[in-house]
């Protein structure tokens, strides 16, 4: 199995425990005399076969992603990389945003209100830092699909 199937499976386990917990919520109490829809106890063991089925596909996951090395770093230093460029960006858009925006005035008299950054070149920092994180992504894509799973 590739690496990329066992992302896609934890996304499934992910899902499935979701429901269970769902499930389990809405039987986890019932009216004197009735019977719930579903036996707690049964959603239990399933919850309990599903938890140890992610636990031992993330374990494998992280030993894969350790063991993989691209350009003399791990998979594991590459996901860190893309998460906080990803994160970085996220933010730097946001200022940029918020630094870019005109703020009218009426008359003369009003107070001016100016960037605190050179707008232009900040860009500039982001597009390039969003170029390494596309470039970053797609190699992480790439090793995904092509390495075998622990």
């Amino acid at each position: 199995m590739s690496l990329a199937e066992a992302l896609q499976m934890r996304a499934d386990i992910k899902t499935r425990i979701a429901q269970l917990h769902s499930r389990l919520n809405d039987n986890a109490k019932v009216q004197e005399g009735e019977t719930p829809a579903e036996d707690p106890l049964r959603l239990i063991g399933l919850l309990n076969a599903e938890c140890s089925a992610y636990e031992e596909l993330i374990r494998r996951i992280n030993l894969t992603n350790a063991a993989t090395v691209w350009e003399g770093k791990t998979l594991t230093a590459l996901l860190a990389r893309r998460d906080a460029l990803s994160l970085e960006l996220s933010i730097m858009r946001d200022f940029l945003r918020q630094a870019s925006q005109r703020i009218d005035r009426y008359s003369k008299t009003e107070i001016k209100i100016l960037s605190t950054v050179d707008v232009t070149a900040m860009q500039k920092t982001v597009d390039a830092k969003s170029k390494e994180l596309r470039q970053l992504d797609a190699a992480i894509q790439k090793l995904n699909w092509t390495t075998t799973l622990i």
